[in-house]
């Protein structure tokens, strides 16, 4: 289901506890590429709505901007959600924009080059007076997907430590027999770094010795970012009224109201022109890994920022229910189409 308007708004549409994750790309509050939707980072009361409609120990996944981060995580933390840690996506395209000075000043400069976005991994606070395991059985939240998430690699080559008793608490260590992996053959544990092929890459070129096997990789693929959007095509004009009750697709209630319909394909030519034009559209391999992460199976994720929709094909592809909601219609469009063709 995609709504267009405002998600402050479009998420009042959703029913208390309706959703089982949250994973968006906000704005960042950098006025980025002189974009008028990237004036601030979301307010508590946008995150206090999301609060709202996620099940109880529901995760949300928020990128953000390394400027502007620590806006962003207070205010999702002011909202009532769980602060449970930071993730870091490491790339290598980054380009730096940077006033360099000249003169008696040449080589200095004002800025880095970017080449990392943090995410915010937080939690709504479990059902009063459940433990962890009693919120997953009643809710289907409340933990994290590891086995799902594990990365995959070689067998380690020495002993590494067991996990078969619930409920424990494992600790890193690198005594004698161990290598402080905490790895097995299913994969190695899923780690709060992140990277994309090129920056994987020039780590084991710099480093040697494949160091990058130790976390995640997302491959971009060169056609993802406009698949769906290569010939024009006709769609109805209307998405259905969002049902009060939930369907079979998994769509959440809608508390007695209908949804606001959108004329969700049009004719742009300069949709089918110039192609997914919206400046920050993430991997789809990195939207689908951190979805997997936090959502039980048969969940639905909620993406309150959507833009051109690299979480909603992620969460097609995946099998799961999708919400997302988008205030410019020129990038709901384009993500309507992603999703088609995802499907």
């Amino acid at each position: 289901m995609i709504l267009h308007g405002d998600c402050f708004d479009q998420m009042k549409l959703l029913s208390d506890n309706s959703v089982d994750s949250i994973v968006t790309d906000p704005p960042y509050g950098l006025s980025f590429m002189g974009k008028k939707w990237d004036y601030d980072v979301p307010s508590v009361a946008i995150w206090i709505e999301s609060l709202r409609v996620l099940k109880p120990g529901g995760h949300l996944l928020s990128f953000g901007g390394t400027r502007t981060f620590h806006r962003l995580a207070c205010n999702i933390e002011d909202a009532g959600f769980e602060i449970r840690d930071q993730i870091q996506w490491l790339y290598g395209s980054g380009f730096p924009k940077s006033h360099n000075l000249k003169d008696e000043w040449q080589g200095w400069g004002t800025a880095l080059k970017p080449a990392n976005e943090p995410i915010c991994l937080a939690r709504k606070p479990l059902e009063k007076g459940l433990t962890v395991a009693e919120n997953v059985q009643k809710w289907g939240c409340g933990a994290i997907n590891v086995d799902a998430s594990r990365i995959a690699g070689a067998i380690p080559v020495v002993p590494q430590p067991k996990f078969n008793s619930t409920g424990a608490i494992y600790n890193m260590k690198t005594d004698e027999g161990r290598n402080g992996e905490m790895s097995r053959a299913e994969g190695r544990w899923p780690a709060n770094v992140l990277f994309d092929e090129e920056a994987a890459e020039m780590l084991d070129a710099q480093v040697g010795d494949n160091v990058s096997r130790f976390f995640y990789v997302a491959k971009a693929s060169k056609r993802e970012r406009n698949a769906g959007l290569e010939v024009a095509s006709k769609f109805n004009s209307e998405i259905e009224s969002a049902s009060l009750n939930r369907d079979d697709s998994g769509n959440p209630n809608t508390r007695g109201r209908k949804a606001n319909p959108i004329d969700c394909i049009t004719q742009n030519k300069k949709l089918h022109k110039d192609g997914n034009f919206h400046p920050t559209v993430k991997p789809i391999k990195l939207m689908e890994y951190l979805i997997k992460l936090i959502t039980p199976p048969n969940g639905t994720v909620l993406d309150p920022f959507m833009g051109s929709g690299s979480t909603g094909v992620a969460a097609k592809r995946l099998g799961f229910g999708f919400v997302g909601i988008e205030r410019e219609l020129e990038y709901v469009e384009i993500a309507q189409k992603r999703i088609e063709a995802a499907l």
